[in-house]
C-alpha cells in the first residue's frame, strides 16, 4: 500500500485529521524500525538537531502525523507526534531510550547504536559527532495500522 492510499483510508475514518502528513522511513533498519512502531514498541525516535539547524529539515511539532514506510516505500502504519524536545546527546534519558524499543532497551544501548549512527551520517556531511550535540527526541503514538 501506497502512503497515499494509507492516508486516504485513515482520513476516511477521522476527516478531522486533515490533509497535512509527511511520509518516512527510519534511516537505520527502516523494516525492522518500522515494524517495532507498528506494533506499539517503539514510540519515539531521536535525529541529530543539526539537520534542523541547517534548516535542512523542518523542526516537529507535537500533532502532526507521519506515515512510517518500510525499505520498498510501503506504508506500514500512521503515527501523530505528541511531544517534542531536544537534549544534548550525552543527557538523552533512559524513558527516551525504553521509548526507542531498540535492542534491549537500556541507555546503554540507545548510546551506542545512535552514536555509531550519528557518527556515520554527520560524517557523511562532512561534521563530526559531539556528546554534547543537540538531539531532537520525538514522542508519537500509533493511530492506524495498515
Amino acid at each position: 500500500m501506497t502512503h497515499q492510499q494509507l492516508w486516504a483510508a485513515y482520513r476516511a475514518a477521522h476527516p478531522d485529521a486533515g490533509e497535512d502528513y509527511e511520509a518516512w522511513a527510519y534511516g537505520a533498519d527502516p523494516d525492522g524500525l518500522a515494524e517495532l512502531t507498528r506494533a506499539g514498541i517503539k514510540t519515539a525516535t531521536a535525529s541529530a538537531g543539526v539537520w534542523y539547524e541547517a534548516g535542512e529539515e523542518p523542526m516537529p511539532r507535537a500533532g502532526e502525523y507521519s506515515v512510517i514506510l518500510n525499505s520498498r516505500d510501503e506504508a506500514v502504519c500512521i503515527i501523530r507526534t505528541t511531544r517534542v524536545y531536544t537534549a544534548p546527546f550525552d543527557q538523552v534519558g533512559a524513558e527516551q531510550a525504553w521509548r526507542e524499543g531498540e535492542g534491549d532497551r537500556s541507555l546503554a544501548c540507545w548510546r551506542r547504536v545512535h552514536e555509531a549512527f550519528f557518527r556515520a551520517e554527520l560524517e557523511e556531511a562532512g561534521l563530526e559527532f559531539s556528546p554534547s550535540m543537540p538531539v531532537v527526541c520525538e514522542e508519537f503514538e500509533v493511530v492506524y495500522r495498515g
